[in-house]
């Protein structure tokens, strides 16, 4: 399953996000992952919390971060939830086409390892597919 929390930058989401993962760590009994471009976020976590810093792995494009999924959950089969905060920022790119094809794709795989994905991104809700509007 994949919950996305959208809004303009600056609107709280990284912080609600934060608040998230908490709640995970205390009442799940897996693996918690936290996706972020960059290790801002590495003392507001939890300790039990893994913290990926996809600048260590280059992922510049959907199919990059796509893939660094793909090996997180094949590492692991304890993953409960994984956090990924601004895939925009991740990719450095907006398409909404691309972004569309990259969530259904995740929510597939989501759904195969039975993970909770949350991830945030910075746009205007009025600017989302009716794709993407059934995952807030």
């Amino acid at each position: 399953m994949i919950k996305m929390l959208v809004g303009e930058k600056g609107s709280g989401k990284t912080k609600t996000m934060l608040a998230a993962v908490g709640e995970a760590v205390r009442e799940d009994h897996g693996a918690v992952i936290f996706i972020n471009k960059g290790d801002r976020h590495v003392y507001d976590l939890d300790y039990n919390v893994r913290l990926v810093n996809t600048e260590e792995f280059s992922c510049h494009s959907f199919d990059m971060v796509y893939g660094l999924l793909s090996g997180i959950l094949t590492s692991n089969y304890d993953i409960t939830h994984i956090f990924m905060d601004s895939i925009t920022k991740i990719v450095g790119s907006s398409d909404i086409e691309e972004l569309e094809k990259f969530i259904t794709m995740a929510d597939e795989l989501a759904a195969r390892f039975n993970i909770t994905l949350y991830m945030t991104v910075s746009m205007s809700q009025d600017n989302l597919t009716e794709g993407l509007r059934k995952y807030l």
